[in-house]
């Protein structure tokens, strides 16, 4: 057998090539560009998509303007389309050979990108019971503001960075706003009023989530206190298992995890057989309870859990009174079969359970209560005691042995259900793709709005890193540095301080001031403020009702520094000390006209020598600074003001903006 050699002239290569028919693709965008969509005025703003390589697009919009450009070799194209002032409605019109795709209802103005966790994700309803926004009712029968508009991220994490988000964007009215975050509506509603412009807000939030899992591989990298997690995602053992887990979830049918309360109450996983009083549980697991019902063998879970109990009855001639000091998150109550109550929805995590139970349920000797508890997030317990008693003094415990069935479960922000057959040893180790991962969410709700205008962002976030202060001093500025390079541009970034808050009731394991120093700190960074929250905090709930201020104070920030407002942006922030024999001078920024203490006077402030064992100080404003002495501390080294979770704001400038914790000892 011979080789034969052919050689091709160098043209008729090129000519074969080019021949090759290229990849169609469908003309694509983000829903960031859809009806209703807000673009920041007087700008070269950005839009792109995806079509087929190598073919043209022309872009324009109703005002005039108008680009053309071709996609490049794998499908992708950028153009950049100059805005007029503010205004509108106008239409947006993308135009191939082959497709057109026109966006109705745009309005030119100021667009916001808004994000953190819970105390930005609220919204503007609140999550009642336990967790209400101040005057909701009203503000949101008031809500008639076309002008404002508001896409909500759907949340999505990824181990790697994504192009597209799911969402819409939405006018302000009384049907739409009691969803929409109400730290970035009230933002928006202060700015809109102020500046009379359209007012875009980009909402991507998260609740109960870390500030790492915002921020890039690549600036997560240059900390290296998160390399171990992320060098993880590419391990083949980290593979097999995310494998495994979505071999699994495969089989099983899907529901919609519920956006209201009443959805929640409604929820249905073809389950009910299980709270019958024949049902047999005899093949079911069991657990021991008070205490936690998400841990299993093969991981800990986030969805719904039939937890099932015998217990004697010996008089039925009266009613009985079901009571559990709390159920984490939600739950249904049964009876031999009979619903008898139960809470679900938002903000019933620590809401004690009382139920009637009616006489006519009972029957004398062996009676089945069964519920199905619901954890969406975080630790799922039931809290003790738990009993059922009635009015003759008859005292049941239903502590100790349940019988438990997992009949739902939450991954990827979908419900995955079950059936009451499945065991506990038939499900795998659940790799829990979660929210708090380093990267996950920058990859699925930052990254695609990348490089999508925006004049700035506002941030509520702090939560979840307290007792990492150190490291958060490096971390957060990391983030805002991270996303500024993303879009290429330092835009202004104005965050919250965290409110006063127990987060742990003895007082010398307190940590959470040391959190907010923290963000004190991180205005070292450039083009950045902070909103101090000290005075319209709540200690006992971790989400304060007040959204209106810290939205005002939000806007103040970008008002005074953006758009040209006479105002003064925050309230006094420490500067420095100086050493007056035995007393401390402390001066301060942002004194505006002066500085001023609450009605109840100053307080809060505590000094230290060179052993830097803290004393209460007795405060005075002289001068607009503030003197501090203790006849304990002859040679004061070192001041400090409002250094517990739950401190109250004492000292204010004129302005009645207060000032954030702070420590000399840095």
């Amino acid at each position: 057998m011979k080789t034969h050699l052919y050689f091709i002239p160098a043209f008729l290569t090129i000519l074969t090539f080019s021949c090759q028919p290229k990849q169609k693709k469908t003309l694509k965008m983000s829903e960031l560009f859809s009806d209703h969509m807000v673009l920041q005025q007087q700008h070269e703003v950005n839009f792109w998509g995806e079509y087929t390589p190598g073919q043209q697009l022309t872009l324009s919009g109703s005002w005039g303007a108008e680009i053309s450009t071709n996609a490049d070799t794998n499908g992708i194209w950028k153009m950049k389309l100059n805005t007029p002032d503010a205004g509108g409605p106008y239409s947006i019109k993308i135009v191939t050979r082959d497709s057109t795709i026109v966006i109705e209802d745009v309005l030119v103005g100021e667009v916001w990108l808004a994000s953190g966790q819970s105390n930005m994700e609220m919204p503007v309803k609140g999550w009642l019971p336990n967790d209400p926004i101040l005057n909701s009712k009203q503000e949101i029968i008031q809500a008639n503001y076309p002008d404002i508009r508001m896409l909500t991220v759907k949340k999505n994490l990824s181990g790697s960075p994504l192009d597209f988000i799911e969402g819409q964007w939405t006018s302000a009215s009384p049907k739409t706003v009691g969803d929409f975050s109400a730290t970035a509506y009230f933002f928006a509603r202060k700015l809109q009023q102020e500046l009379k412009v359209p007012i875009g807000i980009i909402h991507s939030s998260w609740g109960g989530t870390v500030a790492e899992a915002w921020t890039s591989k690549g600036y997560l990298e240059k900390l290296g206190d998160f390399d171990e997690t992320i060098n993880s995602f590419n391990k083949p053992e980290f593979k097999n298992l995310t494998e495994n887990t979505e071999n699994w979830f495969k089989q099983w049918p899907t529901h919609e995890i519920p956006d209201t309360d009443e959805q929640w109450q409604k929820i249905d996983f073809s389950d009910i057989r299980a709270a019958e009083s024949d049902f047999d549980d005899s093949y079911w697991d069991t657990m021991e309870l008070p205490g936690r019902y998400d841990q299993l063998s093969t991981g800990e879970f986030d969805g719904a859990m039939w937890l099932r109990k015998e217990f004697i009855i010996h008089d039925t001639t009266v009613d009985y009174i079901l009571k559990i000091m709390a159920i984490d998150d939600m739950d249904a109550s049964y009876i031999n079969g009979q619903k008898i109550g139960g809470l679900a929805g938002a903000g019933f995590s620590n809401v004690p359970r009382e139920i009637t139970i009616p006489k006519s349920l009972l029957v004398q000797g062996s009676n089945i209560i069964a519920i199905r508890a619901i954890d969406t997030g975080g630790p799922g317990s039931i809290t003790g005691p738990m009993t059922i008693s009635n009015n003759k003094g008859d005292n049941i415990s239903i502590e100790g042995t349940w019988k438990t069935r997992l009949v739902a479960e939450i991954f990827n922000e979908t419900f995955y259900t079950y059936n009451l057959k499945v065991g506990v040893s038939e499900r795998p180790h659940i790799f829990q793709f979660h929210p708090n991962l380093p990267t996950v969410l920058f990859n699925g709700m930052i990254n695609p709005l990348v490089p999508y205008t925006i004049k700035g962002a506002i941030w509520y976030q702090g939560e979840s890193n307290v007792g990492r202060d150190e490291q958060y001093k490096q971390l957060f500025p990391t983030m805002i540095k991270d996303w500024r390079n993303k879009w290429g541009y330092d835009f202004p970034f104005y965050f919250v301080q965290i409110a006063p808050y127990i987060y742990n009731p003895n007082p010398s394991e307190q940590v959470s001031q040391k959190l907010r120093d923290a963000q004190r700190y991180s205005l070292n960074t450039p083009k950045t403020g902070m909103v101090v929250t000290l005075d319209i905090g709540n200690p006992t709930n971790i989400h304060p009702a007040n959204k209106q201020e810290v939205g005002k104070r939000l806007a103040r920030l970008a008002l005074a520094n953006d758009y040209g407002k006479k105002l003064v942006p925050s309230g006094p922030l420490y500067k420095q000390i100086k050493k007056l024999g035995s007393k401390l001078i402390v001066e301060f920024d942002n004194i505006g006209s002066g500085l001023a203490a609450s009605f109840t006077g100053l307080s809060g402030f505590e000094i230290a020598g060179l052993d830097k064992v803290y004393v209460p100080a007795v405060a005075k404003i002289i001068e607009n600074k503030i003197e501090v002495t203790s006849p304990l501390i002859a040679s004061p080294q070192y001041v400090r003001y409002a250094w517990r979770d739950a401190s109250a704001a004492s000292l204010f400038n004129l302005e009645g903006l207060p000032a954030s914790s702070f420590t000399s000892d840095e």
